[in-house]
């Protein structure tokens, strides 16, 4: 995009004031933002949060052009503001303005499940001669498709755009926006069905998209979707995957063959053909974040590179770093279409705008334009060579962007650099956590505070990765069980408010220390951690007031709440950040009243104590399930647990479980019938068999209780039961019958899938998620994915 202010505001319908400046680049998030040169910050007044109340910091940072919804002060010479109602609605006309710009052709994939699949094998089986754009990751909301569209710079022939949906009307203003010349409609299943009232009316909604296309590509596999489509477009160009790609020999798990046979359909049309298509499941279709030798972190986004792609993991990586070094390694760029110099040009910009401590170029034209890029950059022909030149000390304490196309084999380079290689990970879904995360915030008032639950490893699932990201999307608190959990996101360079809630004597020096403030139970560790707070020449020291109000582990009683008043009343020492209790039962309906009459207790008894204080501390008590049935529990802040890792909720399909535990097959056997497997001889074949062994055992995890078939895992998109007992480090499993298994095939043990889901998990071992979760060990590598 290129646009003067006062061109903005006339296609926006906005008034313009100040400065006309000229700006290419739209910045909705103040955390992104990495240069001030020619951006324009969106000052988005959303439900989470106030796009206004980072102006100051923009200006201070060097912006000077801004979109807003009411009048600011900006305390700064030459910046320039478009005034509008909606700054949401304002970037979605500027994106619609741009889009009719456009000269190329827009293909637009929606569909139930398979959008971003479908999107980048299309996007990377584009020929090299063509350039095309594909909208980053999952930039398919009402704001990912508007900042999309805005990426465009008019010089593609074909742009791919992903539109994804959650409820009705959202279709019709991405429609708006897109104004697709092909339709890809990938699928109808049930994500995302809470906010219709039948799969005809979410069918419809999506089909709105096609609403001036000339093409819909659809699956007849799908039979109320080819049948709405037939009847609401059959004036149209109609085309079915399923028939007319039926010649493709795909040798994928049938949800990836039909998103293979939807590609195959549109590179025909498209008029490219498939012979250079790409189908490979291996195609990473998010940042995945890991954790490094030598206190590093690795941003890991290999088998991608396009010049936007880039950007956007360069954003990433400046978003992660929180002040730690900067290290990118960047393979060589295909497919892009665009001239070299031009190319690598924007590449060293971007590189630039990032604030790259280091950059590693990995090719043989990136390192021929070695002098577009910053001084002390390191430069490589090949991967072999930068591997051959492998220097530890080089990546330590820094957070590394490895950043490659397919070919340059940079899974090699993450292997030398993770510092767990476990077979087994646990694959941990931010982008996910965010939404359930919103889902949670959605239910309470606008910029409501939440404490997040992150103790015991945020329950399982690690803790600074999760830290991270969490202070990232604005958390007022961060909750962990003990003072070392808290010191080790001090270290990895957390700095929000950080309560600790089972605060021992012995620990708070320590506490004090690193600024983490304490949960006061009893008058024994009020009385000792004044004494370390005055020890520590200290002063209004926060601290957390537990009261007990049927729970009955810890807290002030009712009896006591007199006696603690004049105990805090007036103390300079120590300064009550909040108040609040533990609900017992807020997720068992026949336990209502009950909870009720803690919601009732808490609001008497702190109340009460909050009448000793010349100031208003935060009250809360909502947990993950009350923050859903209790609205009278919100008070000033609300606690958000187990919810937020997507579990303790059945029927609710609103949230998204955030882990994934995996495992690869290292050995198969076929036995005779009557061959005995494992420890004991426990299992018995009563016909040829096939077994798979697979390294994970009850020392990771894997409960002893889920052997001889109680388990079944995933392999190949079909059931395996466990077969045998579990052994400490590893398990068999029986893979009769399931066709095409090969050794280092991946193995699911939990994951998303209707039956092998934790909660299916819990059910079988007679026990809850949070136990199996917080069991996964510490040698299981955990993989962070970020959309």
């Amino acid at each position: 995009m290129n646009y003067l202010l006062s061109e903005i505001a006339r296609i926006v319908g906005g008034e313009h004031r100040g400065c006309d400046l000229r700006v290419k680049e739209v910045v909705t998030d103040s955390r992104g933002v990495l240069s001030s040169d020619d951006v324009i910050f969106v000052a988005i007044n959303g439900k989470h949060h106030d796009g206004h109340d980072f102006i100051p910091a923009m200006v201070a940072r060097g912006v000077k052009a801004f979109i807003v919804e009411r009048e600011v002060d900006m305390p700064a010479e030459g910046v320039g503001v478009v005034v509008v109602a909606s700054a949401i609605v304002a970037l979605q006309r500027l994106a619609a303005h741009h889009r009719r710009d456009f000269r190329g052709r827009v293909v637009a994939i929606t569909g139930s499940n398979g959008k971003t699949i479908v999107k980048e094998w299309a996007s990377r089986s584009m020929p090299d001669t063509v350039r095309s754009f594909a909208s980053p990751k999952s930039y398919n909301s009402q704001l990912g498709v508007a900042l999309s569209l805005l990426m465009l710079d008019g010089t593609e022939e074909v742009a791919f755009i992903e539109a994804g949906i959650s409820e009705p009307g959202e279709m019709e203003r991405l429609e708006a926006m897109i104004r697709p010349d092909i339709v890809v409609v990938t699928s109808i299943g049930d994500a995302h069905s809470a906010n219709f009232k039948s799969e005809r009316q979410k069918i419809e909604e999506k089909l709105l998209l096609a609403r001036r296309a000339h093409t819909i590509i659809y699956s007849s596999e799908y039979q109320s979707l080819a049948e709405a489509v037939e009847e609401l477009y059959g004036d149209r160009e109609l085309i079915d995957s399923s028939i007319e790609s039926v010649e493709d020999e795909l040798e994928l798990s049938d949800a990836l063959s039909v998103d293979a046979l939807h590609v195959s359909a549109l590179m025909r049309r498209l008029g490219y053909g498939v012979d250079d298509a790409v189908f490979s499941a291996n195609v990473a279709m998010r940042l995945e974040l890991k954790e490094g030798v030598d206190d590093s972190m690795i941003i890991d986004d290999t088998y991608n590179s396009d010049i936007n792609s880039v950007a956007v993991a360069l954003n990433a990586l400046y978003v992660q770093s929180m002040g730690r070094r900067r290290v990118a390694v960047i393979s060589d760029i295909r497919q892009s279409g665009i001239p070299s110099e031009e190319l690598y040009g924007r590449v060293a910009v971007a590189v630039k705008k990032a604030a790259v401590d280091h950059l590693i170029g990995v090719g043989e034209t990136i390192s021929s334009f070695a002098h577009l890029f910053p001084r002390g950059s390191s430069f490589y022909l090949s991967t072999d060579e930068l591997i051959e030149n492998f220097d530890r000390e080089r990546w330590a304490k820094s957070v590394i962007l490895v950043k490659g196309s397919r070919d340059s084999r940079f899974e090699r380079l993450t292997r030398l650099l993770e510092r767990r290689t476990h077979t087994t990970t646990l694959e941990v879904d931010l982008a996910a956590m965010k939404k359930n995360l919103n889902y949670f915030r959605q239910h309470l008032p606008q910029h409501h505070p939440i404490v997040a639950m992150v103790k015991a490893g945020s329950y399982g699932t690690g803790d600074v990765d999760v830290a991270r990201m969490l202070q990232h999307e604005g958390v007022r608190y961060l909750a962990v069980a003990f003072a070392d959990e808290g010191v080790t996101l001090r270290k990895k360079g957390i700095t929000m408010p950080i309560v600790v809630l089972n605060a021992d004597q012995d620990s708070f020096d320590m506490m004090i220390a690193h600024d983490l403030e304490p949960e006061i139970y009893s008058f024994h560790s009020l009385d000792a951690f004044r004494r370390a707070v005055h020890h520590a020449h200290r002063e209004a020291y926060p601290i957390h007031i537990k009261l007990d109000t049927g729970m009955h582990r810890l807290g002030f009683v009712d009896d006591e709440i007199d006696l603690l008043g004049r105990a805090i009343h007036l103390d300079t020492t120590l300064r009550v950040a909040s108040i609040f209790s533990h609900l017992s039962s807020a997720d068992v309906v026949e336990e209502d009243d009950f909870t009720r009459k803690q919601i009732a207790a808490f609001d008497y008894m702190s109340q009460q104590l909050t009448e000793w204080l010349d100031y208003k501390p935060l009250r809360h008590i909502a947990n993950s399930a009350a923050i859903v049935r209790f609205k009278e529990a919100y008070f000033d802040m609300c606690r958000l647990g187990l919810g937020l890792y997507g579990f303790g909720f059945e029927h609710n399909d609103s949230l998204i479980p955030v882990a994934t535990l995996s495992t690869r097959i290292v050995q198969i056997k076929n036995l005779a019938a009557g061959e005995s497997i494992g420890y004991g001889r426990a299992a018995r074949t009563e016909h040829e068999t096939v077994t798979a062994t697979i390294p994970v055992g009850y020392a990771d995890g894997l409960d002893r209780h889920l052997g001889n078939g109680r388990w079944e895992v995933i392999v190949g998109g079909k059931r395996a039961p466990i077969i045998g007992r579990v052994c400490m480090d590893s398990a068999m499993i029986d893979i009769t019958g399931i066709a095409g298994v090969e050794v280092g095939d991946t193995v699911t043990i939990f994951g998303p899938e209707a039956g092998n889901t934790l909660e299916d998990m819990a059910r079988v071992l007679d026990t809850i998620s949070y136990e199996i979760m917080t069991s996964i060990s510490a040698r299981v590598k955990r993989i962070y994915a970020e959309r």
